[in-house]
């Protein structure tokens, strides 16, 4: 059965949902699932912006039926290659023997080492700049590289402000008939999933981001319409969404709050992790999240790292070292070039207490642009009251740096 929903004039969605993954690129947890998101716009001629992943051909393809009847695809444009977008591309060649291709030339390169025929259709390579008219309607290209892969590029639509954004301005969670992003309550229900995408797919990219920002400013008045590869279309309040992905691309808290994220074995740490929270709470400072690394997958934690201002990192000591599942925190922070925070430090030792310490000097020579505050607590085994004034110091330098910021 086809599902299909209209864009606007001529244009219609004709991707599909996941409800059936588990894991985003076989790492990133998705329980509210996906949209994979492919445009066929019904001009003299007819184009398709994009395929799906393999696992949704089948969706594809009866939408195509639907909306073409008797009419051929004439056009296929790959603004990027990566294989949730781009693994139906063969099948797509297949079924439509005249169907003629538009990318860039390292789009074309990766087709062929996908092992796709690309070189049995008409190919054109465009750069940035270049136009192409389909009849009403002509679109001219930008290129978006490492937004997130090298190839990526964005189509915009001169004639009804259609920006084709790539992987640019997406979000998990799958539509469900949805498809509009003033169709749901996206600052309740969305935002915390489009920042996880945002974060943890081209997170380290900000500059690139910032980049295609840059030249997206120059046609902002143009834009009507920004759709995406993943997630809802957005038709109205456009800033809201780009002002979101200005302060992600450039490593910016969106609040003033405080990350709490603690490893422990035994549960002391955790109260220790607790106990500060609460502390926080009592003197103002509410606006506080805080998690267990050993139960939240990665991916959160990124997320709400590039959301907060502050990270207090509560970690034991574990074989001399810092807990393994909090290292590799510190190392998708370092991976993603995360930047612009104040860290706070909670240290926990039986016998040999190292994390405070190890923690510290991962944060000043690995990491870009941080600060940590010099108030630290330290707990031998568990945190009797003797903690209370450490603990109360670390809390009041936290909120005092809040001030400073």
């Amino acid at each position: 059965m086809y599902c299909v929903r209209k864009v606007t004039e001529d244009l219609y969605w004709v991707g599909a949902n996941d409800h059936r993954l588990h894991l985003f690129e076989n790492i990133h947890p998705i329980p509210q699932g996906v949209s994979y998101n492919a445009y066929l716009l019904l001009d003299k001629e007819t184009v398709l912006f994009d395929t799906v992943d393999w696992s949704a051909y089948r969706q594809l393809v009866e939408n195509l039926d639907y909306l073409l009847g008797d009419r051929p695809l004439d056009w296929l444009v790959i603004n990027h290659m990566e294989p949730d977008h781009a693994a139906s591309v063969e099948q797509i060649l297949l079924r439509y023997p005249d169907v003629k291709v538009i990318s860039s030339e390292k789009a074309f390169m990766l087709m062929r080492q996908f092992g796709f025929h690309p070189d049995l259709h008409e190919c054109i390579t465009v750069a940035e700049g270049d136009t192409h008219c389909f009849g009403e309607h002509t679109v001219t290209f930008v290129a978006a590289p490492m937004v997130h892969w090298p190839e990526a590029m964005v189509t915009f639509d001169t004639t009804n402000g259609v920006l084709f954004a790539a992987d640019a301005f997406g979000s998990f969670i799958a539509l469900d008939g949805k498809l509009f992003a003033d169709e749901v309550d996206f600052d309740r229900d969305w935002i915390d999933e489009a920042r996880r995408y945002l974060t943890n797919i081209v997170g380290k990219y900000g500059p690139h981001i910032q980049l295609l920002l840059k030249k997206a400013s120059g046609i902002l008045d143009q834009i009507k319409f920004i759709c995406p590869l993943h997630g809802p279309v957005w038709r109205e309040n456009l800033g809201y969404f780009v002002d979101k992905y200005d302060k992600w691309s450039r490593y910016e808290p969106e609040e003033t709050g405080v990350l709490i994220a603690y490893a422990s074995m035994y549960g002391n740490t955790e109260s220790a992790a607790q106990a500060l929270a609460a502390r926080l709470c009592e003197k103002g400072c509410t606006n506080v999240a805080v998690y267990d690394v050993s139960n939240t997958h990665v991916s959160y934690l990124i997320s709400e790292a590039f959301k907060y201002s502050h990270i207090v990192l509560a970690s034991v000591t574990y074989n001399l070292g810092i807990y393994p599942v909090m290292h590799n925190f510190l190392m998708d922070m370092k991976a993603l070039n995360m930047q612009n925070r104040t860290f706070a430090l909670i240290e926990n030792g039986s016998w040999a207490c190292k994390s405070g310490d190890l923690m510290q000097k991962f944060i000043d020579e690995e990491m870009k642009n941080m600060t940590v505050l010099n108030d630290r607590l330290s707990i031998a085994s568990s945190m009797g009251a003797d903690k209370n004034l450490e603990l109360d110091a670390l809390a009041d330098a936290i909120i005092d740096s809040m001030k400073e910021d």
